[in-house]
């Protein structure tokens, strides 16, 4: 019996360190310096076509009921974020710079707190992480989690004109970096 526990306590810790060599064989180092060759976009995932999105409602600060239809017509930037989300904290600033940057009738952030709290502490977490010029939309139930099929927080979903996906990120990123601005610009332009 307690060789068997060894071999599992063995395997579970050789077996990441191996996968982590192995992935790294044939890797040639990038010909530019880290910064530019880690774009916090990379991992961003776009659909070879759109996806329909599942239909899911949340409230926006005053207590009406919205879904997605809200906005068709425009390019939404939909982030799912809480509270208690490290990462979401980080990149917050970034999403509101972005609304700054590019907000128009054509384009929106809707940063959708999934936080069990509710309205005020959303509205406090925007106003203390720099980000109070987005709108506040809350999910108290975090029906959007599960509709989405969202591995995490952040989550966040570019979304077309026509309301489909056109594809997502999961984790932070710098949203008002060139890359997010060029993401977004595309959407924008996109018949």
């Amino acid at each position: 019996m307690k060789s068997k526990i060894w071999l599992v306590v063995l395997a579970a810790l050789v077996l990441p360190i191996a996968v982590y060599l192995f992935q790294g064989i044939g890797r040639k180092s990038p010909d530019v310096a880290p910064t530019e060759a880690a774009s916090t976009l990379a991992a961003f995932i776009k659909h070879p076509n759109p996806k329909d999105i599942p239909a899911f409602s949340f409230a926006d600060g005053q207590g009406t009921v919205l879904d997605l239809s809200h906005w068709r017509g425009k390019v939404v930037l939909l982030n799912l974020w809480a509270t208690w989300c490290g990462p979401c904290r980080k990149e917050m600033p970034e999403l509101a710079r972005l609304q700054k940057l590019l907000g128009s009738p054509d384009f929106e952030v809707v940063a959708l707190s999934q936080d069990l709290k509710g309205a005020e502490a959303s509205s406090a977490f925007l106003k203390d992480s720099g980000a109070d010029n987005l709108a506040l939309y809350i999910d108290p139930k975090a029906t959007a989690l599960a509709a989405l099929q969202s591995a995490g927080l952040p989550t966040t979903l570019l979304i077309g004109r026509d309301g489909k996906e056109i594809g997502r990120l999961l984790g932070p990123a710098d949203w008002a970096s060139k890359d997010a601005q060029d993401l977004v610009k595309a959407a924008l332009d996109a018949k």
